[in-house]
């Protein structure tokens, strides 16, 4: 069943692109619709989540051990769930879209139909084809439809993404041609090289530039500025699938493909993937402090908050590693709901500068913006109640039994992310009053789409920060089974 979400979505990325332009949005709204729908049914039912169960198997260029090969587990399937949620809402948000709309939803649809296809990909090609999917219309969502400095930001995000494409394509074929040695038949099969014995000399060279390759879609430092960039540059929507589902294609590859394929590469150089990290949460909240522009504090929030899920992944803890993948779903729709907000706000005031807004009285203009940017940044933050608290305090206790004086340093990026979060939030939205006389034009009414679509994510942060245990369960059993986390 879970298959249909990338059949589902790219049959409705054609349909969009074909219809009549007023029908291309409902096209992609009941196509995401059915896509979140079912990545929630298959993760209510699925029986034994730590097992990556095949879906669908067939022989494609059976020569060179190709096969159209699709499985899941708890992972994958948590990971889909957040791209249909976000693609959902995404799609609500870009209601109004007028310029050119039929291109403009083919393009939202392919991205999600190629990030659904990375996360039930059993085969290695398979999931670099879908991996690069995902590249093109990227580019044509900012470059088409984006705002400030929309082509340089698309260029940049195009180019960054194809330097890390070209990284894990010379990974696979080192492992393809390691594996292909033995059989030909399993050297792409995920479940077959997850219990291949690559030598340990070709893990130690194999392993950072496949990691490499992965992180920098995840937005790690230092080669992470493609993504306040990008994010800027892109339409509402577009920042919201960037932060809400691509950046985690990245974190996942670096999970599924590189640690769990090359046990032996991780653990010669998760030393250096902490340092990492740490360094990138302390280094993106320390410039998100001094933005000026509310897409670029989100921008670099997201950076700050994905060093999180490096982290958790570099912990060489089944815990870390859980709560890294709870954080990838948090983040998600952290994110995308910051993002949304962003966007409802530069609709109607024409302007992101923080400095500018605060004179608006946003609280009183826009109320429903305001409360749902206080509900957002509380989870941002890391506020019990909320998903931001229960991964990042997950990933922290998974830490502290490898890496502690990490945990502490860490310590001082979560506080720099609480300065820059209250400081937006009070400038932008709780600024000075309007002297009387003096007061904007009256702002267009929050609609309906922006409402659903923000509500939603809000439901969604809250509902997974009181129950974690929901998406622990399937996580936790998937990351067990890993080949990194044994002896």
């Amino acid at each position: 069943m879970i298959a249909w979400t990338i059949y589902l979505t790219f049959g409705g990325a054609l349909v969009a692109l074909l219809a009549p332009g007023v029908l291309a949005r409902w096209t992609a709204l009941v196509t995401t619709a059915a896509g979140f729908v079912l990545s929630l049914l298959a993760l209510i039912d699925i029986v034994d989540a730590g097992v990556f169960q095949t879906i669908t198997r067939r022989e494609w260029v059976p020569l060179l051990g190709m096969q159209y090969h699709l499985a899941a587990d708890g992972i994958s399937l948590t990971l889909c769930l957040v791209t249909g949620l976000t693609a959902f809402c995404a799609v609500l948000f870009s209601w109004d879209v007028e310029r050119r709309p039929n291109e403009f939803f083919f393009s939202l649809l392919l991205v999600v139909t190629g990030s659904y296809g990375v996360f039930l990909s059993a085969d290695l090609f398979l999931f670099f084809v879908f991996y690069e999917v995902v590249i093109v219309p990227k580019y044509f969502l900012i470059a088409i439809w984006g705002s400030t400095n929309r082509e340089y930001g698309a260029m940049k995000l195009t180019l960054y993404s194809f330097l890390g494409g070209a990284l894990v394509m010379i990974g696979l074929i080192a492992i393809y041609a390691t594996a292909g040695k033995e059989s030909v038949a399993t050297a792409l099969d995920l479940q077959e090289l997850a219990r291949f014995p690559i030598a340990a000399d070709v893990q130690a060279w194999v392993f950072p530039v496949l990691f490499l390759g992965f992180a920098i879609l995840g937005g790690v430092w230092p080669l992470h500025t493609w993504a306040p960039t990008g994010h800027v540059a892109a339409p509402t929507a577009g920042s919201m699938l960037l932060a809400g589902i691509v950046m985690k294609l990245g974190a996942y590859g670096a999970l599924r493909v590189a640690m769990n394929l090359l046990p032996a590469g991780f653990q010669l150089w998760r030393d250096w993937i902490v340092v990492a990290a740490v360094i990138g949460i302390l280094y993106a909240a320390a410039v998100a402090l001094r933005q000026r522009d509310l897409k670029f504090v989100i921008g670099y929030s997201s950076v700050s908050h994905m060093g999180f899920v490096l982290l958790g992944l570099a912990s060489a803890t089944a815990l870390g590693a859980g709560g890294a993948v709870l954080q990838m779903f948090s983040h998600g729709v952290i994110g995308a709901l910051l993002f949304a907000i962003a966007g409802m706000v530069y609709r109607r005031t024409h302007t992101r500068d923080i400095d500018a807004l605060s004179g608006m009285a946003l609280n009183r203009t826009l109320p429903f913006a305001a409360f749902a940017f206080v509900i957002a940044s509380a989870a941002s933050m890391g506020i019990p109640g909320f998903s931001g608290f229960a991964a990042e305090i997950t990933i922290l206790i998974g830490t502290w039994k490898n890496y502690p004086h990490a945990v502490w340093i860490t310590g001082i990026g979560m506080v720099l992310v609480a300065a820059f979060t209250l400081r937006a939030l009070k400038t932008a939205f709780f600024g000075d009053a309007i002297p009387s006389g003096e007061g904007n034009a009256t702002l267009a009414p929050i609609t309906v789409p922006e409402k659903v679509g923000a509500g939603l994510l809000m439901f969604s942060t809250l509902a997974i920060g009181i129950y974690p245990k929901f998406l622990l369960d399937r996580i936790m059993p998937a990351v067990e089974a890993m080949a990194f986390l044994k002896p």
